[in-house]
C-alpha cells in the first residue's frame, strides 16, 4: 500500500506550516457564514467583516509592536517585499543606491536585480561570514554614503541566523536610511519590536507562523507612503488595491494573538526537540556538519550537511516517509545549490550534501526520534552503498 501523507513526518517548517485548527475555525466562519465585503457596510454583513478587519488589525499589531493604522494586508511575505520596494523606488527621483544583504530571500534579490537592469539603482552588496552573520562595520561603512534603502532579513529561512535587527536598525537611522525588514521567518517565533528597532517597512507572511497560505502584510511606519502595485479603489489608503480577503485577514489576525500568547513556551519546547534531533544525527553520521549559527538561531532550524553524500540520494530515499527539504521553498524547485550557502563560501560538498530541516509547534517527540533513525539510516545505506 503506499504511503499516506498522514504517516509523513513532517519537518518542513520553514517552507510553511500547517494552519493551527483554532485559526481555521476562524477562516471557515468567514468564509461560509460572515462572508461579507468589508468594504460594502451598508448592511450587517459588510460590518461585521469591517469589524473582524478592524479586530485582525489591532491582533497583528499587538504582536509586533506597530500601531494598527501601519498595516496593510497582502498576499504574502513576497507581494509585501515587492509594494515596499518597488513602491518605494518608484518615487525617487534619481537612481536609487540599495543597500542588500546577499543572503536575503529571492523575493528581495530579484526584485532588486531587475530594478537595478531596468537602470533605476544599483546594488551594494553586504559582506557575510560562513554563519550568515552580516558584518555590522562593513554595514556602517557603506551605509555613510547614503542610501535610499537598506534591506536585511529578520532571521535566515535555511541556515536560521537570527539577525540584530535593533542594532541594524539604529545604524539605519544613524544615516536616515529607510529599513526593508523581511520578518517572515521571525514574526511569531521571535520577538519583534516595529516600533523601536528603527525598521520602516515589514514584510510578513501567515503562513509560516500557523495561518492560511495567501495572506501576509506590509507595516509601513508613519510618515512613508508607497506607489501602489495594485490600482483600482483605492482600499487600504491608497497603498493597495483589491477587496480584502477577510477569512484570510481573519486568520492572520488570530494567528499572530496565539503567538502572542503561546510564542516563548512554544519555541522553548521545540528548541528541545531540535537540539534532540541533532543530537542524535550527531551520534550516529560521521563527518555531519551543522550550518549557520547555532548560538544564535530560530528555534526550530537545524540546518545540516553530509559531505560525500548527495542530498538528492537522501531525499530519495527518505521523500515516502520524511518530509524535509533541500534548500529553500522560493526556487520553484530549481535544482542549482542555494544562494545562501554558496554566499556563505562552504565547500561544493558541503553544498552538495546540505539539508534544511524544520521543526514547529505540532513536531512530537516520537516524530523526532523516528527522524533521526530514517535518516541515518538512509545515510549509511548510501555510504555503504558508495564505497562499494
Amino acid at each position: 500500500m503506499a504511503q499516506t501523507q498522514n504517516q509523513l513526518i513532517y519537518l518542513d517548517y520553514h517552507s510553511t506550516t500547517p494552519t493551527d485548527k483554532r485559526v481555521a475555525e476562524k477562516v471557515i466562519y468567514y468564509m461560509t457564514r460572515a462572508f461579507g465585503n468589508a468594504s460594502s457596510t451598508d448592511h450587517s454583513y459588510g460590518d461585521e467583516s469591517a469589524q473582524a478587519v478592524k479586530k485582525a488589525r489591532q491582533q497583528v499589531a499587538e504582536l509586533i509592536n506597530a500601531s494598527p493604522k501601519e498595516i496593510v494586508f497582502t498576499s504574502g511575505a513576497t507581494e509585501s517585499i515587492n509594494l515596499a520596494i518597488q513602491g518605494h523606488i518608484a518615487q525617487q527621483n534619481s537612481p536609487s543606491r540599495l543597500i542588500v544583504s546577499p543572503v536575503e530571500h529571492k523575493a528581495v534579490l530579484d526584485t532588486c536585480e531587475v530594478i537595478a537592469k531596468k537602470g533605476l539603482a544599483e546594488i551594494v552588496w553586504l559582506q557575510v561570514d560562513q554563519q550568515a552573520h552580516i558584518d555590522l562595520e562593513y554595514l556602517q561603512k557603506v551605509c555613510q554614503q547614503g542610501a535610499n534603502l537598506l534591506c536585511i532579513m529578520a532571521a535566515n529561512n535555511e541556515v536560521g541566523t537570527i539577525y540584530p535587527i535593533e542594532q541594524i536598525g539604529q545604524i539605519a537611522q544613524q544615516y536616515n536610511i529607510p529599513f526593508l525588514c523581511d520578518a517572515s521567518q521571525a514574526v511569531g517565533k521571535v520577538p519583534i519590536n516595529f516600533e523601536d528597532c528603527g525598521i520602516t517597512y515589514l514584510a510578513i507572511s501567515g503562513h509560516k507562523l500557523y495561518a492560511p497560505k495567501g495572506i501576509g502584510a506590509l507595516i509601513v511606519r508613519k510618515g512613508y507612503h508607497l506607489q501602489p502595485l495594485i490600482w483600482g479603489g483605492g482600499h487600504q489608503n491608497g497603498i493597495r488595491s483589491g477587496t480584502l480577503n477577510v477569512p484570510g485577514i481573519v486568520g492572520l489576525g488570530e494567528a499572530c494573538h496565539l503567538r502572542l500568547l503561546e510564542m516563548e513556551e512554544d519555541e522553548q519546547a521545540i528548541a528541545l526537540l531540535r537540539d534532540r534531533l541533532q543530537a542524535l544525527l550527531i551520534e550516529r553520521i560521521p563527518d555531519l556538519v551543522i550550518n549557520g549559527d547555532i548560538n544564535s538561531r530560530l528555534a526550530g532550524n537545524l540546518h545540516i550537511s553530509i559531505p560525500g553524500v548527495p542530498n538528492s540520494a537522501i531525499i530519495a530515499r527518505v521523500r515516502s516517509k520524511l518530509a524535509i527539504s533541500t534548500g529553500a521553498a522560493c526556487s520553484s524547485g530549481t535544482p542549482a545549490p542555494s544562494h545562501v550557502l554558496r554566499a556563505l563560501g562552504l565547500s561544493s560538498e558541503l553544498l552538495d550534501g546540505s539539508l534544511r530541516i524544520g521543526i514547529g509547534k505540532f513536531t512530537t517527540q516520537e516524530e523526532v526520534e523516528q527522524a533521526a533513525n530514517i535518516l541515518s539510516q538512509a545515510i549509511s545505506s548510501i555510504t555503504n552503498s558508495i564505497s562499494d
